[in-house]
C-alpha cells in the first residue's frame, strides 16, 4: 500500500485538473477500480478449479442461515456457523453436483436432502446424490458448514461491523456455490445478530423478529443475482435513512432507497442527487429494475471507492461523492441487472458504468460536460494502456487476476470511450434506442449477457452489420495513428479542389474503420463539416469548392477519441506503381492502371516497368508524379495530357 500512495497522489492532480469544469473530485471509476485491486486483506484471488469441469445443472436458488451473533461482539471473531439449501435443475443426467467451497475458509459439516455424501477438497465441494437425476428434474441439497476464525478477504468482521465483498471469486470463501457470474439465482437470506444491529442485505426485507436479545432478519431478492453479487452489510448503532423515488411509471408506487452511514457522515447531497439520477437513468435506459435500492458505507477496513452489489452498493467511510455515486448507481442496470455472463464480459459492467458516470454530467451541464469527462477517461488510456484487448478470450474460463481484470486504462477508460465512440457512429437516436432495448430484453434482464449478445442489439435496431466496429475495438488491443495529408488547388475560375488523404500508419493493431467529420474553414470566413466514412488505408477523398479553403481539421470535436492524429498540408501521392498490371489496388495499396480511380494521386518511380495507360477514355489523376528516368506508354487511340511539371 505504502508503495501505491505517490502514484495516488499522481492520479488525484491529474483528474482535478482535466476535469475541473464537471466536478472537483476523483472520478467514482476510478474509486471503484482501487477498491477492486487494493484490499488490505488477503486478495481475492481467482480460483480457477473447477475450470474444464462441465456445469451439467443451473441453480436457481440460494436460501442460506447465518447465525453471525458471536462476530459482532469482541474480540469480533470471524468464525460462524451456517446452512445454504441449494436448489437447482438438471441440464444433463447426473449423480453428482460440484459447488465452489474455499477449504481454508470453509469446512463442510453435513449435507442432507438429495444430498447423501460429501468431499472437499482442492477448493471444491462434490456432493454425491441419493439417484441419477435426468434433465428437467429440480433438486435440493442442504449443505451445513462453519466458517473459519480467518481472514480471507470476502467476509470481514471488525469492531461491532460485518460485512461481505467478493468480486470477482470471493463468494466461496462464505458459503458454498457455483461460484460464475453467468449462474444467477434468487437469494434467501436469515441472520441471526445481536439485538443492537442493523443488518442488510440484498433485495426486499420480509421481516425482523426478536427473541430475547437476539434479532433475526430476513432478506430476500425477488431478481435472480450473482454470487458475486451477494452481500451482507450490518453494524452496531449503524444509521439508517430512507428516501423513497417515485416510479415514473406509476408516480403512486414508490422504492425504498436505504442508506447506512457511520456516525458523523455527511451524506445529505447523496440523499438529494439520488430521485433526480434515478430518474435519468430511468428516463435513457430503462426504469429502475429492483423493489429497493441502497448504499452503505463500511468501516477502515474497505478502504477504497464502491462496490455494486445487488440493490446494496458498499462505499468506503465517508464516500458519499456524487461521482461514486454515479458510478456504483449505474452497475444496478449494467452489472447487477444484466451481468457479464463471463469475466471475458466485464465491458458490458466496467466500461458501461464508467460511460454512464460521465452521461450524468450531461444531465446538468449539457454535452459539453460530458464530452470534458469523456476527454479524461481517453487521456487515463493513453497514459496508461498495457497494450492487450478490452476482451480477451481466455478470461472466459482462466479468471486473470485483479491487477489485469480491473486495469484502469482498459477496463474502464477505454471500456467508456468505446461506448462513446458507438454513440456517435450510430448517432444518439439509434444509440438510445439500442441501449433501451437491450436494457428491456427479457431474455436479459436479471440474467447474464455476453459482448456479442449487446453486439447483436446494435446489429439489430441498426439495421446494419456492426461485427467491424466490435472486431477492432473490442477484441484488438491498442488504437489508430494516423498520419493524414491534405492539399488545395486553383483549378480556376474561382474554383478550388481540396483533396485529402487519410493514413494509418499503427503497427501493433490492425486497420480501423471509422466515420469522421472534417472541418474545412475558407477564406471569407465561413466554413462547412463534411462526414466520411474511412473503409480503408491510404483512402482519399476529393471535394471542389466556388471559394478558396485555408485550412482542413480532421475530427474537429475529437469525437472518436482512441486515436493518435497528425495532419500536414503540401502535394501528396496516394499510391506508388510498382508495375504490376496485376496488382489490385484495393486490396494490396498497389495501383492498378486498368482499374485507376479517377483524381488519384499516383508516383511512377524510376524502378517500375514500363506504365500503360489503358482507359480508353482518358485518365483524370489529381496528380502523377513520373519520376526521371520512368516509362510511360501511351496505347493507341489514347491521349495523354500533361498539365503541369513536377519542380524539385
Amino acid at each position: 500500500m505504502k508503495k501505491l500512495l505517490p502514484n495516488l497522489c499522481m492520479t488525484f492532480f491529474l483528474v482535478i485538473n482535466l476535469n475541473a469544469q464537471v466536478n472537483l473530485e476523483m472520478k467514482g471509476s476510478r474509486y471503484c477500480q482501487l477498491k477492486k485491486v487494493s484490499n488490505q486483506s488477503s486478495p481475492q484471488m481467482a480460483d480457477n478449479s473447477l475450470n474444464g469441469i462441465p456445469h451439467t445443472f443451473d441453480v436457481m436458488k440460494y436460501t442460506l442461515s447465518l447465525n453471525l451473533y458471536q462476530c459482532y461482539l469482541s474480540p469480533y471473531p470471524k468464525n460462524f456457523s451456517a446452512s445454504n439449501v441449494v436448489r437447482f435443475r438438471i441440464d444433463s443426467t447426473l449423480n453428482f453436483i460440484k459447488l465452489n467451497a474455499v477449504n481454508t475458509s470453509l469446512t463442510i459439516d453435513s449435507v442432507r436432502m438429495a444430498g447423501v455424501s460429501f468431499t472437499h477438497a482442492g477448493n471444491v465441494l462434490t456432493i454425491n446424490l441419493n439417484r441419477a437425476y435426468y434433465p428437467g428434474e429440480i433438486a435440493e441439497v442442504k449443505i451445513s458448514y462453519h466458517h473459519k476464525n480467518v481472514s480471507d478477504g470476502a467476509f470481514y468482521a471488525s469492531a461491532g461491523m460485518v460485512f461481505t465483498d467478493c468480486e470477482p471469486e470471493g463468494a466461496r470463501n462464505w458459503f458454498p456455490c457455483w461460484d460464475k457470474p453467468s449462474d444467477k439465482a434468487l437469494l434467501d437470506l436469515t441472520a441471526k445478530v445481536p439485538s443492537t444491529v442493523k443488518f442488510a442485505s440484498n433485495g426486499k426485507l420480509m421481516d425482523s423478529t426478536f427473541s430475547a436479545d437476539t434479532l433475526t432478519y430476513h432478506w430476500a431478492s425477488a431478481q435472480n443475482i450473482a454470487t458475486y453479487l451477494v452481500v451482507l452489510t450490518s453494524k452496531i448503532n449503524y444509521n439508517l435513512n430512507i428516501v423513497y423515488w417515485h416510479k415514473l411509471s406509476n408516480p403512486g408506487d414508490s422504492v425504498p432507497i436505504r442508506f447506512y452511514s457511520n456516525p458523523g457522515e455527511n451524506l445529505g447531497n447523496a440523499k438529494t442527487v439520488i430521485n433526480p439520477m434515478n430518474d435519468w437513468y430511468s428516463q435513457h435506459f430503462c426504469e429502475h429494475p429492483f423493489e429497493k435500492n441502497g448504499f452503505a458505507t463500511m468501516n477502515s477496513q474497505f478502504a477504497w471507492g464502491g462496490m455494486e452489489n445487488q440493490t446494496l452498493t458498499s462505499l468506503c467511510p465517508n464516500c458519499w461523492s456524487e461521482s461514486l455515486i454515479a458510478h456504483e448507481f449505474a452497475h444496478q442496470w449494467f452489472g447487477d441487472m444484466i451481468t457479464c455472463a463471463t469475466w471475458a464480459d466485464i465491458w458490458l459492467n466496467e466500461g458501461f458504468a464508467t460511460w454512464v458516470e460521465n452521461f450524468w454530467w450531461e444531465k446538468s451541464g449539457g454535452y459539453a460536460a460530458y464530452k470534458n469527462s469523456m476527454n479524461n477517461d481517453a487521456a487515463n488510456y493513453f497514459s496508461g494502456n498495457p497494450g492487450w484487448a478490452i476482451s480477451v478470450p481466455s478470461w472466459a474460463t482462466t479468471t486473470p487476476s485483479t491487477n489485469t481484470l480491473f486495469n484502469y486504462a482498459i477496463t474502464y477508460a477505454k471500456g467508456s470511450c468505446v461506448l462513446h465512440m458507438l454513440r456517435y457512429t450510430l448517432g444518439d437516436s439509434l444509440f438510445f434506442a439500442t441501449i433501451q432495448s437491450y436494457s428491456a430484453d427479457s431474455t436479459l434482464r436479471f440474467n447474464a449477457a455476453t459482448i456479442s449478445d449487446f453486439k447483436e442489439k446494435v446489429n439489430l435496431i441498426a439495421g446494419q452489420d456492426y461485427t467491424w466496429y466490435f472486431t477492432q475495438w473490442i477484441y484488438s488491443p491498442n488504437h489508430p495513428v494516423y498520419s493524414n495529408q491534405y492539399f488545395f488547388e486553383n483549378i480556376g475560375n474561382s474554383n478550388w479542389d481540396v483533396r485529402f488523404l487519410i493514413k494509418q500508419t499503427q503497427t501493433n493493431a490492425p486497420f480501423f474503420k471509422m466515420p469522421f467529420i472534417i472541418k474545412i474553414q475558407f477564406q471569407n470566413g465561413a466554413d462547412t463539416l463534411i462526414s466520411v466514412m474511412n473503409n480503408k488505408n491510404y483512402e482519399e477523398f476529393q471535394w471542389t469548392f466556388g471559394k478558396q479553403p485555408t485550412n482542413l481539421i480532421f475530427d474537429p470535436g475529437n469525437e472518436v477519441l482512441l486515436k493518435q492524429a497528425t495532419i500536414t498540408q503540401g502535394l501528396f501521392y496516394a499510391k506508388i506503381w510498382t508495375g504490376a498490371v496485376s496488382d489490385d489496388w484495393n486490396n494490396s495499396g498497389n495501383w492498378n492502371p486498368a482499374e485507376v480511380p479517377v483524381n488519384e494521386s499516383v508516383k511512377i518511380p524510376v524502378s517500375a516497368v514500363t506504365m500503360p495507360v489503358v482507359r480508353t477514355n482518358g485518365m483524370s489523376c489529381g496528380a502523377m508524379l513520373i519520376e526521371d528516368g520512368a516509362t510511360v506508354t501511351v496505347l493507341p487511340a489514347v491521349t495523354l495530357t500533361i498539365q503541369g511539371v513536377f519542380q524539385k
